[in-house]
């Protein structure tokens, strides 16, 4: 799976599970500088299942997500 697969995947999962629209979890993800934290660890995030990935990525935000 590409950098951007992953990406997209990632933000379409975080979206059904916190009932927001992908576009705004897209600006949260570029705001908080989650795009970037995954691109940096794709190697070790995409091996290892997007339930852990999403896990990362809401530890990663400090449960602020509004």
């Amino acid at each position: 799976m590409s950098k951007m697969s992953f990406k997209t995947y990632c933000i379409e999962l975080y979206a059904d599970s916190k009932h927001m629209p992908s576009n705004e979890v897209y600006e949260l993800f570029e705001e908080k500088g989650v795009l970037k934290m995954l691109d940096e660890d794709y190697e070790q995030l995409h091996g290892l299942g997007f339930q852990f990935a999403i896990g990362e990525i809401e530890q990663f935000l400090g449960g602020d997500t509004n």
